[in-house]
């Protein structure tokens, strides 16, 4: 970690912008001014690991507990997690708080000692990064950094490469980073070019939250619904998509020195880049072919969000914009990037609920607390 905050240091010091440095690395702007102002102040040694003891961690239990949960499932292997709370709760006496029921359904699922009869369809749980070898198997996106256009206003240029072909599928000039313009500029492009297959990004916004459930966001949570599968690269591992990353220095040379006037002017230098790009410029990855020689839009058309349904569950509920749905007259906290869209809920045990997005499995509910108790992530693809 040392080693990667000197390169981020020493390659702000070097004039790259500020953003464009904290999306590679995966850390915030305000962690990046933070580590410069620290070097400034005290040299190379105040990048050094600096020991972190924290009060407590969220949804972790202590090893001994985990245990003890797993020794009681095996004693009465035909308990569910209300009574093994119960009986918890008796061993325990005045040794520590015990454990929500909720957590204790988690600690069963997680060591596969949930009921057979009862167990639930295998979850997604993500894929490594893929080959893209086809074109449409993968698209890679980003925003290429923020600049300042003529008219003082910035520019964050959202652009989208089919991985295989190299074929530049769209350069954006959007007036922010904001999810709602994505989607729209998304929608769009799936219309004109059909689905991919998968859909690789970084970890920021608006490709992916920090603060939301399991890291999405609204957008890829729509590219969910879609059928598109995401993938995310490693943070500070940029050249996980280093074919998107070297485009991104052409445009940046030929577009942007200097920049156009407004976002229309900027948009027109954009489109002509995409033009020459895809069918003029020679790749050399290529055989010194072009992109367009090697792309054909996807057979997969966009038609819209499809409906969701779960027929295998008890009952549905939609996420309202607070980020909650209703359960048994209770207000649950989902996350407000599921807002607008329909869950599937299963009893699993006795006040136990599993809450289900598509064919993705989010967590559970215990009834006597009310919270999303979240389990191992089911889009994890690295």
């Amino acid at each position: 970690m040392e080693d990667e905050r000197l390169r981020f240091v020493a390659r702000r010091l070097e004039g790259e912008a500020m953003t464009d440095l904290c999306r590679e690395f995966g850390i915030s702007r305000k962690t990046g001014h933070k580590l410069v102002t620290r070097y400034r102040d005290c040299g190379a040694a105040a990048l050094a690991d600096r020991p972190r003891v924290p009060g407590r961690v969220a949804n972790r239990l202590a090893p001994e507990i985990e245990r003890m949960i797993v020794a009681l499932r095996r004693e009465k292997p035909h308990w569910g997690a209300r009574k093994l709370h119960a009986l918890l709760a008796r061993r325990m006496g005045d040794a520590g708080p015990v454990p929500a029921r909720s957590t204790i359904h988690a600690v069963l699922d997680r060591h596969g000692l949930v009921d057979p009869a009862r167990e639930r369809r295998a979850r997604a749980t993500g894929t490594p990064l893929s080959d893209g070898a086809a074109p449409n198997d993968l698209w890679c996106v980003d925003f290429k950094g923020e600049f300042l256009l003529g008219d003082r206003r910035y520019c964050y240029p959202l652009t989208v490469t089919d991985h295989a072909s190299r074929y530049l599928l769209m350069c954006e000039a959007l007036a922010s980073t904001r999810e709602d313009p994505a989607i729209r500029a998304f929608h769009h492009l799936f219309r004109e070019r059909g689905l991919p297959r998968a859909i690789r990004s970084d970890n920021g916004a608006p490709f992916a939250t920090s603060n939301g459930l399991y890291n999405l966001s609204r957008l890829s949570v729509a590219w969910l619904r879609l059928g598109i599968r995401i993938e995310r690269i490693a943070p500070g591992r940029p050249q996980q998509n280093g074919r998107h990353e070297r485009m991104h220095l052409t445009l940046k040379r030929e577009t942007t020195r200097p920049a156009g006037q407004n976002s229309l002017q900027q948009q027109a230098r954009f489109d002509a880049f995409i033009a020459e790009f895809n069918t003029e410029r020679p790749h050399e990855a290529l055989d010194m072919a072009t992109p367009a020689s090697r792309y054909t839009p996807s057979p997969r058309p966009f038609t819209g969000l499809p409906e969701l349904s779960y027929p295998l569950h008890d009952r549905e509920a939609v996420v309202g914009n607070s980020g909650q749905i209703r359960l048994n007259k209770a207000n649950v906290a989902i996350s407000a990037v599921l807002s607008g869209q329909k869950l599937g809920l299963r009893e699993t045990d006795d006040g136990i609920w599993l809450v289900s997005f598509m064919h993705y499995d989010l967590g559970y509910v215990d009834l006597d607390d009310c919270k999303l108790q979240t389990i191992t992530n089911p889009f994890r693809n690295v």
